[in-house]
């Protein structure tokens, strides 16, 4: 029996890039957990997105799940394994570093949210400039129901979205609906469940096509002015409990600060 197209092959890293014309994909490549984050993910993700930042011809880049899923969240079996995995002691600080690189990206991100998005990986299908859904999938920030704390969702939320929607999705901290996210305006759009990744590819061709400095510009021009400052402030902020507060920023003071004072 041939293997499934996505089935990972033998030895093969849980984290994969593909790069196209002016595009590359980063898949997470664990769908016998359910692409569920844990050590060697983490790390490969950290890798991925440092070759994708410094590639010049790269301006979007597509963030899916193998298998037809986007992430399960948390592998707690991997998390509990006797003896301890060695990563298991800085993985906080490591799965933080990997955030604020992913907020430092100045390249379109698309995610494809195909099936479910759930936890940690939720925060990675919030940090998505462009996220796609498919009819049936859901996304749940379902840290309150678990005892712990949500640092990483909610500073993509209230870097995204509103302080209403925030806790819409981390108050009740329930599995939300892809038609429910896209009122919300947390998905941009949704798709047959099938058509989800032809989609994302499609968006992420029409980008690499438009010119690369321009791409880095406004993407960057946009985080500047939403956060008032480093993705690394802010993201500590929250993992500290004490959330940054945005200093005041104007669109021209975004535009200097993130571009060197360039216009479009």
């Amino acid at each position: 029996m041939q293997p499934a197209p996505d089935a990972p092959k033998p030895h093969e890293p849980p984290v994969l890039v593909h790069v196209h014309e002016g595009w590359a994909e980063i898949v997470l490549n664990r769908p016998a957990r359910r692409n569920a984050i844990e050590g060697s993910l983490a790390e490969g993700l950290i890798a991925a997105i440092e070759q994708v930042q410094a590639d010049a011809s790269i301006r979007a880049v597509l963030l899916r799940g193998a298998g037809g899923a986007f992430c399960s969240g948390l592998d707690l079996k991997a998390f509990n394994e006797d003896p301890r995995p060695a990563w298991v002691a800085g993985f906080g600080e490591r799965w933080r570093s990997m955030h604020i690189a992913l907020a430092s990206l100045d390249r379109v991100l698309i995610v494809a949210l195909e099936r479910y998005a759930i936890n940690g990986g939720a925060a990675l299908a919030i940090a998505g400039d462009l996220l796609v859904a498919g009819e049936s999938a859901v996304l749940q920030v379902g840290e309150i129901q678990l005892g712990m704390a949500a640092p990483n969702n909610i500073a993509w939320l209230l870097m995204r979205h509103s302080e209403a929607v925030a806790a819409r999705l981390a108050l009740a901290g329930d599995k939300v609906g892809a038609a429910e996210l896209h009122r919300l305006g947390v998905v941009t759009e949704v798709r047959p469940d099938d058509q989800v990744l032809e989609r994302c590819r499609s968006l992420a061709a029409e980008l690499a096509r438009c010119p690369a400095a321009t791409v880095t510009l406004i993407k960057s021009t946009l985080r500047r002015g939403s956060i008032g400052m480093t993705p690394k402030a802010w993201f500590e902020s929250f993992a500290a409990g004490q959330p940054a507060v945005r200093p005041p920023a104007s669109v021209a003071q975004a535009v200097q600060a993130g571009a060197g004072g360039r216009t479009s």
